[in-house]
C-alpha cells in the first residue's frame, strides 16, 4: 500500500464540508496510513466522533483534557508523518496563522515539525477577503500546502469558490505528498474502460467495463512520479497528471496504444477490448420495420497479444483477465500466450468485484511463477499493488 506505515493526524474543523472527512479517513485508512482524528468542538456540531471512532486507527481526540495522555498535542505533533486539515475554515487558518494554541487542534499544528495540509472550505466572501488571503500568504510563506477550493454548491444555497475540493482529489494530494516516488522518470501507458463497436451510427456492441479500475492506475502512478498517457473510452474526469487520450473502437484503441507504447517503460492494458465487431457497418440507422437485422462477426485486433509480439527487452506488460471460471488456468495460458509480465485476473461474477463497481479483488500471476491474491478492497489499493510488483521487478532487473 503507498500509505503503509505513515502515520497521519485528520483535523477536523467546523465546516458543513466535515461529512468529507469521514469518507476522507476511509480512504486513507484503505491505503494503509495509520489515522487520528482531532474534532474541533466545532466539528462535533456537524459529525459525530463515533463514526470517526468506526473508522480510524484510533479512537478520535476531541479535547486537550479528557483523554489518558496528559499531552496529546506533542505526542500527536511529534509522531506525525503529516497532519491534514479537512475542512480547513477561514476561522481555523487564522488561528493557524497566529500561532494560537486554543484547541487540541490548533495546538497539534504548533507542537509538529510535519509537513501541514490545509483542504480549504468556505464561503466565497470569506475566501475572498483579504485577511483569509493575507493568512493564506503566512502559511504558504511556513511551508504549508494547500488544497484550494472549487467552484461549486455551497451551504445556504450559494454558488461559488469556497467548495471542498473532492476527497478523491484531496487523498490524492496526501499520496503525492507521502507516498513512494519510485516510478520518478519513467513513461507508464494504461488502457481503461470498453470499447465500443458500432453496429450503426446509434447502435454498439460493448461490454459493462466502467473504466474505473484503468484510472486508478493511471492515478497511481501519476502520484508515484510516472509520467501517464491514459488511453480511454470512458469520460470520467481525467486523473491528477495524466495526459488522456480519448479513443472509442478497438482500433481506435489499438493504433493509440501501439503509438503510446512506442516510448513506454510500463505498458498495462486494464481496457476490456472487444473481441469481436460487426463485419460491415451500415451508415444509417437500422430502422426496425425491415426486421431483425443480421450482424455478422469478425475479431477484432488482440491488441495486448500484439504489444506482447513488439515488447523490447527493458519493457514491463501487464494484462488484465475478467474471468467467470477456471480463473487461475485462464489467467495462466494468457500470461503464456500473450508474453507477458504480469497478469491481473478477477472473478466478474463474484460479488463487488470488477466492472462498474468502486471495489476489485484480484490475483496477479507473474511470468516469474509468484502469486499474489488481494481480497475485497478500494480499487485505488488494487492500483498500487499492481505497481509495487512493477516496480519490485524492475529493481530485481536492475
Amino acid at each position: 500500500m503507498s500509505l503503509a506505515g505513515k502515520r497521519i493526524v485528520l483535523g477536523v474543523s467546523g465546516g458543513i464540508a466535515a461529512f468529507k472527512a469521514v469518507d476522507i479517513c476511509r480512504r486513507l485508512t484503505a491505503l494503509g496510513a495509520h489515522v487520528t482524528p482531532i474534532l474541533t468542538e466545532a466539528a462535533l456540531h456537524f459529525v459525530g466522533k463515533a463514526t470517526f471512532d468506526a473508522l480510524a486507527s484510533e479512537l478520535a481526540v476531541t479535547s486537550m483534557w479528557d483523554g489518558p495522555d496528559p499531552s496529546p498535542h506533542t505526542t500527536l505533533g511529534k509522531s506525525a508523518d503529516l497532519i491534514l486539515v479537512a475542512p480547513a475554515t477561514a476561522d481555523l487558518m487564522a488561528r493557524a496563522a497566529a500561532g494560537m494554541a486554543n484547541d487540541v487542534l490548533s495546538a497539534t499544528l504548533l507542537a509538529t515539525s510535519a509537513p501541514v495540509m490545509f483542504a480549504v472550505a468556505m464561503h466565497t466572501e470569506m475566501w475572498e477577503h483579504p485577511a483569509t488571503q493575507e493568512n493564506l500568504v503566512v502559511l504558504r510563506r511556513r511551508g504549508a500546502i494547500l488544497v484550494e477550493p472549487v467552484v461549486g454548491a455551497l451551504a445556504s444555497g450559494d454558488f461559488g469558490k469556497g467548495r471542498m475540493a473532492d476527497p478523491a482529489e484531496i487523498v490524492a494530494a496526501v499520496v503525492a505528498t507521502l507516498g513512494p516516488r519510485d516510478l520518478d522518470g519513467l513513461r507508464v501507458v494504461v488502457s481503461a474502460g470498453g470499447t465500443r463497436e458500432a453496429i450503426d451510427p446509434v447502435r454498439f456492441i460493448g461490454n459493462r467495463s466502467s473504466g474505473k479500475q484503468g484510472y486508478a492506475i493511471a492515478e497511481a502512478a501519476a502520484q508515484r512520479g510516472a509520467s501517464v498517457i491514459l488511453v480511454s473510452t470512458v469520460g470520467l474526469s481525467a486523473p491528477s497528471g495524466s495526459q488522456v487520450v480519448r479513443v472509442e473502437s478497438a482500433e481506435e484503441m489499438s493504433v493509440a496504444m501501439h503509438v503510446a507504447a512506442a516510448d513506454a517503460d510500463v505498458i498495462i492494458m486494464a481496457a476490456a477490448v472487444a473481441d469481436f465487431r460487426p463485419s460491415v457497418v451500415s451508415s444509417s440507422k437500422i430502422k426496425k420495420h425491415g426486421g431483425a437485422p443480421e450482424v455478422v462477426l469478425e475479431p477484432t485486433t488482440d491488441i495486448l497479444a500484439a504489444l506482447g509480439r513488439t515488447k523490447r527487452a527493458h519493457q514491463i506488460l501487464v494484462g488484465f483477465a475478467a474471468e467467470t471460471n477456471d480463473l487461475r488456468a485462464n489467467a495462466l495460458e494468457k500470461l503464456r500466450r500473450k508474453n507477458l509480465d504480469f497478469i491481473v485476473a478477477n472473478d466478474v461474477s463474484a460479488e463487488g468485484v470488477g466492472f462498474e463497481h468502486e471495489t476489485n479483488a484480484v490475483t496477479i500471476f507473474a511470468c516469474t511463477g509468484d502469486e499474489t491474491t488481494i481480497p475485497l478492497t478500494e480499487k485505488r489499493a488494487i492500483a498500487h499493488a499492481v505497481l509495487d510488483r512493477v516496480v519490485a521487478m524492475r529493481d530485481r532487473a536492475h
